[in-house]
């Protein structure tokens, strides 16, 4: 536990940085307008960003790919979110579909 303080320093230095950007956002947000073009651009780039992320996350596992099982689960997941459905019937039927597509041996 000698290292203790720096540790204890750094988490309380982030947890300030953090607690300060997410407080920039909205205290900025009145002060600042951005060009309609930019804020169309700032609204897809978020989705877009979104979109890459689940597709490298459903798709690639290490240096390979992940197999059927997870993108599958992961659509499954995906339809249930376009309907609305509630986030815990989300994700246990998208767990759940690649669970069971897993236990019938599809990797």
């Amino acid at each position: 536990m000698k290292n203790a303080v720096p540790t204890l320093i750094a988490m309380l230095a982030l947890a300030g940085g953090t607690f300060l950007l997410r407080l920039a956002g909205p205290a900025l947000r009145a002060r600042i307008t951005f060009p309609e073009r930019a804020e169309e651009l700032l609204e897809a780039s978020a989705v877009v960003l979104l979109a890459a992320l689940t597709a490298t996350a459903a798709l690639a596992e290490g240096h390979g790919f992940a197999g059927l099982a997870r993108p599958i689960g992961v659509a499954v997941g995906g339809v249930l979110a376009w309907r609305k459905a509630p986030f815990l019937l989300v994700v246990l039927a998208a767990a759940g579909a690649a669970a069971l597509l897993r236990l019938a041996g599809v990797r």
